[in-house]
């Protein structure tokens, strides 16, 4: 996978004919969001299914770019068999009252190699602002230049305190990692 740096997308999207913002599809069997948490001395990591996503991303001006993406957070599995069935009781995602988790894109700019995007997520029906970082590259076995397919990749932290998920607090940390790898298709 090679990334696309946004100053060099600056300029090397500056023809009018692709200077506008472009809807893609998730292809989502070849996109993964994992999590990881510290258990003591051990982390737990685990998926939580992506139940849909609406990407439309501007090149040229980063400003433009939307991202909604919904995730089951019924669906969610961990590394220990346990740790997923607590994690989706009521003391901590509470997946049967609240079976999503979803982030909505508000300002996305450019920072280094890659972007910020800030944006609402919301847990258990709790709404914080995250601000997560973002990495976009050519999928593999595209041609330098070719836009069609791509991958975003989406890190960031969050406290889980932050969004009423307090349950085992004394076990399991506080401070839950996200890695959100959605691979898209310019859309049709």
């Amino acid at each position: 996978m090679r990334r696309i740096a946004p100053a060099v997308l600056i300029l090397a999207l500056s023809s009018p004919a692709i200077a506008a913002p472009v809807a893609y599809d998730l292809q989502p069997d070849r996109s993964t969001v994992t999590y990881e948490t510290d258990f003591g001395a051990q982390v737990i990591s685990g998926h939580i299914p992506i139940a849909s996503a609406d990407l439309v991303l501007d090149l040229d001006r980063l400003a433009n770019c939307t991202v909604t993406v919904v995730l089951n957070a019924a669906g969610a599995d961990a590394s220990f068999p346990f740790a997923a069935e607590a994690m989706k009781g009521k003391t901590v995602l509470d997946a049967g009252n609240f079976p999503t988790i979803t982030f909505i894109s508000g300002a996305v700019k450019a920072a280094g190699d890659g972007a910020l995007i800030s944006g609402a997520l919301t847990i258990r029906g709790v709404t914080r602002k995250v601000t997560l970082d973002a990495a976009i590259f050519r999928q593999q076995g595209t041609q330098a230049g070719d836009r069609s397919h791509l991958t975003v990749r989406l890190t960031g932290k969050v406290k889980r305190s932050d969004f009423g998920a307090t349950g085992f607090g004394q076990q399991v940390g506080d401070e839950v990692r996200i890695i959100i790898t959605a691979r898209i298709a310019r859309h049709e």
